[in-house]
């Protein structure tokens, strides 16, 4: 059976949800390499480039009140987050962004806590289109105002982030109880409308089932502008009300880079070295992945805590295992 799906899939013909279903129900060794195979040949028939993707971290003073029941980023969320706050001044911003250039590493991700309607968004956009030639990709949620998106898509960002997590509204609202699903929702709508490259992803290990993670998958088409879907599983902070929930496993996570890159065969996927673990970025490249997040060369000015878990993956060590897999780490 299993092999059956997975001839189709590299015939590139369009699978049920209950073969993708089979495909994360798998448990043998033998069939996983098999799903990671064909995965891995579907990406490599793009392309094997992987592309990198390094942070700037612009303010952890989220406004949403309650907290995320699993957030360590926000402040006086997790003794090892973020737990002071902090916005950065446009010199750390400026910083951060040439230290990245230097480093070679192609893309910088300008992220940041909830409530500043995008200005703190459109602020750090400017500062890097004027100061480097780095790809741009903007993080901050749902709190984009379409001023604010039309602002972004002005100065030329390349891509704007807004993870939905789960589409699963019970699951979305116990964990994230004073954030909006449908504002997210809106704001992905926004930013496809407005003709930007999408990011949006799943935050796996939340409560949800594998029949909502397909349905998740299937619902980003609706989306004309994805470009791009980060895969990341739950990792528990300390001090958060989540902080003695089961980490999401690894292989799991494995599982659904390499579905949704059958499912998404052009598409980037992204997995952050922070919420796979920097000494797993492996499993995730010979999953099917192509860009790892959060990645952080030696000479960067700030301390960096990682989104989803306080670890990033250095510069060094992430090429090195790109190159060792004969693949070709995207550079500048």
């Amino acid at each position: 059976m299993i092999d059956e799906i997975l001839d189709k899939a590299k015939q590139g013909k369009e699978l049920r949800d209950d073969e993708y279903l089979e495909l994360l129900n798998i448990d043998d060794e033998e069939e996983l390499e098999k799903l990671f195979k064909v995965a891995c040949e579907i990406r490599d028939n793009q392309s094997k480039v992987i592309k990198l993707t390094s942070t700037v971290h612009l303010t952890n003073k989220c406004q949403i009140q309650p907290r995320c029941e699993y957030c360590g980023f926000a402040e006086e969320t997790s003794s090892t987050g973020y737990y002071n706050a902090f916005y950065k001044s446009n010199e750390e911003i400026l910083s951060a962004v040439k230290s990245i250039q230097e480093a070679h590493i192609p893309r910088v991700s300008c992220s940041g806590g909830y409530g500043y309607k995008g200005k703190q968004a459109v602020n750090a956009c400017k500062i890097v289109k004027e100061n480097s030639n780095l790809e741009i990709l903007v993080n901050v949620g749902g709190d984009l105002t379409e001023k604010a998106i039309q602002d972004l898509s002005n100065l030329g960002v390349d891509t704007i982030c807004c993870n939905l997590e789960t589409i699963n509204e019970d699951v979305f609202y116990q964990r994230k109880p004073g954030d909006s699903l449908d504002q997210r929702i809106l704001t992905c709508k926004r930013v496809s409308d407005a003709g930007i490259g999408l990011s949006s992803g799943l935050l796996l290990g939340l409560g949800e089932s594998k029949e909502d993670r397909i349905k998740h998958l299937r619902y980003l088409s609706n989306f004309k502008t994805l470009e791009e879907i980060p895969i990341m599983g739950f990792n528990p902070y300390p001090d958060t009300p989540m902080a003695d929930y089961p980490a999401f496993p690894l292989i799991e996570q494995l599982k659904m880079v390499a579905i949704t890159r059958i499912m998404y065969p052009e598409i980037t996927i992204t997995m952050p070295t922070p919420t796979v673990g920097p000494e797993n970025v492996e499993f995730s490249l010979k999953a099917g992945a192509n860009n790892l997040a959060t990645v952080i060369a030696d000479n960067y000015p700030h301390e960096v805590k990682g989104v989803g878990s306080p670890d990033y993956g250095n510069y060094n060590k992430v090429v090195n295992v790109i190159e060792k897999l004969d693949l070709i780490p995207q550079t500048i």
